[in-house]
């Protein structure tokens, strides 16, 4: 699959992502990409941030593929058993939070426990050694729930734009890598 035949559907975390974060660089230059809008970025919202996501994956024109990072992770997990099944091809997993430590903030705390389900399509999941949100072992579980790949991505904070993540080339080439198995 190439990226042109399916629509990629960029679901931010917590405060969206900037105009310098990957996500938004990839929104920008990827003609298919497509950002899922919340309601409010600042006071996330269990049961709406899913709803959305389900809303836009019924509007697409193409099978999507699912771009998620930090709570944008949670929010495709809570959405999985809702999505059309023959309709989404695979998910892009990046830096998801720990729900379950206790001093996550509790805006965000509201969307625990993290779901452990296995994802109904294929997934990959990119974790950092030092995300400040995750600890890498508790991504290597997360990974093994989902039945994801896991990438570690080694010493790259929570992969934003403070971390150094805008571009992100490593990135787009695992995305890439991603869609070319896709069916």
């Amino acid at each position: 699959m190439r990226s042109t035949d399916a629509t990629l559907l960029i679901v931010p975390g917590w405060q969206g992502s900037g105009p310098d974060h990957w996500q938004s660089r990839w929104e920008r230059s990827l003609s298919t990409a497509r950002r899922v809008e919340q309601a409010d970025w600042d006071r996330p919202d269990r049961e709406d941030w899913p709803r959305r996501l389900v809303a836009a994956v019924v509007a697409a024109d193409k099978p999507v593929v699912v771009v998620a990072h930090s709570l944008g992770v949670p929010t495709l997990l809570h959405a999985a058993p809702l999505l059309p099944a023959a309709k989404v091809r695979g998910a892009f997993l990046v830096a998801p939070p720990d729900l379950d430590v206790p001093e996550l903030d509790p805006i965000v705390a509201n969307f625990g426990p993290m779901p452990t389900a296995p994802l109904p399509f294929p997934s990959v999941l990119v974790a950092s050694r030092t995300d400040p949100y995750c600890s890498y072992a508790r991504a290597e579980g997360f990974a093994l729930d989902w039945g994801s790949a896991l990438v570690d991505a080694g010493d790259a904070g929570h992969i934003n734009a403070d971390a150094g993540y805008g571009p992100w080339p490593e990135g787009s080439m695992r995305l890439l890598g991603l869609l070319q198995s896709l069916k």
